[in-house]
Order: C-alpha cells, then sequence, then structure tokens
C-alpha cells in the first residue's frame, strides 16, 4: 500500500481553546498552496484510490481541495484516527483493512504526520522529519502487522512541488 501524507494547508491564527482550535479554516494562501499542491500530484500521477482525513475543519478543507483538483470527491472520508491526539495504532489497524494496492492520501496534522512517517519507515516517532505546510510524503508500507514498516520514497515541501510538471 502507498500513502501519500499531506499536511493541511495554512490555517488561521491559534486559538487556546481546544474547540476553536478544531475550527480553525485554511487561509486563501493556505487554499490556493493546496490547490497547487494538488494540482502536481495530478502530474505525478500517483493513482489514488482513497481520500482519508481528520475531522478537524483545517484538515477536510485540504482534503476536499485536493479531492476536487484530482477529481476524486467521492472517494473522501474523514477518520477520527487522524485527529492530532490520536494512536496511530487505531489508524494502523483501519489502514490495513484497506486492499493492499491501495493508494491513499492521507490529510492531517504535525507532529502527528511525522511521526506516523517516522514510526512506519524506522520504527521509532524520532527519525526527524520535517513535513511543512501543505507538504507531501510517499510512504511504501510492506506490513502493517506485527508493527507497521516501510519505506519512504519521497518527501516534497510545496516549492519542491510547485516545479513538478
Amino acid at each position: 500500500m502507498d500513502l501519500i501524507i499531506l499536511r493541511h494547508g495554512e490555517a488561521g491564527k491559534s486559538m487556546a481553546a481546544a474547540r476553536g482550535d478544531a475550527d480553525r479554516a485554511l487561509t486563501v494562501a493556505g487554499g490556493k498552496e493546496v490547490e497547487e499542491v494538488a494540482e502536481a500530484l495530478d502530474c505525478l500521477d500517483v493513482g489514488l484510490t482513497h481520500i482519508i482525513t481528520s475531522p478537524l475543519k483545517r484538515a477536510r478543507e485540504t482534503a476536499s481541495l485536493a479531492a476536487e483538483v484530482l477529481k476524486k470527491e467521492e472517494t473522501v472520508e474523514v477518520w477520527d484516527e487522524l485527529e492530532p491526539e490520536s494512536d496511530t495504532a487505531r489508524l494502523y489497524r483501519r489502514l490495513s483493512k484497506l486492499k493492499p494496492d491501495s493508494v491513499v492520501l492521507v490529510v492531517g496534522h504535525e507532529p502527528y504526520l511525522s511521526g506516523m512517517i517516522s514510526e512506519i519507515i524506522s520504527g521509532s516517532k524520532q527519525a526527524r522529519i520535517v513535513l511543512k505546510k501543505a507538504g507531501v510524503a510517499k510512504v511504501s508500507v510492506s506490513s502493517w502487522v506485527p508493527k507497521a514498516t516501510g519505506e519512504l520514497r519521497w518527501l516534497m515541501t510545496p516549492r519542491q512541488l510547485k516545479k513538478v510538471d
């Protein structure tokens, strides 16, 4: 299974209350950058079969914009397993139920996503992966049990992705 991991785009200012943070929307610039990143993914022809997103507003907006550009709106699902404080083991169990040849766009937050990438490729959340806002990584997962294992295929910033054509 291939995971295409996309961090949400730039969002409005952080809010003190936890519920307020969940409702932060993408900025206009953040939305435009997500659209450009999705256009690059379209050029890379990654072959998406699923789009899964955190339930937080900025991630849902990112997933929606990407799905629109990639013409995959019908594949978007909101998974609570992608909430910033969720346990990656829950996410891996759910992902393991998808077909092994699936290509899944995962939209979420930091440090959850970089920790997940780190854990899959090194067995530890300490590999120091940096995923910029609207940055994308591709991880090829070879196994989910007894633990998630895989290989980092690429990691790109929005600036690098804008050069893809």
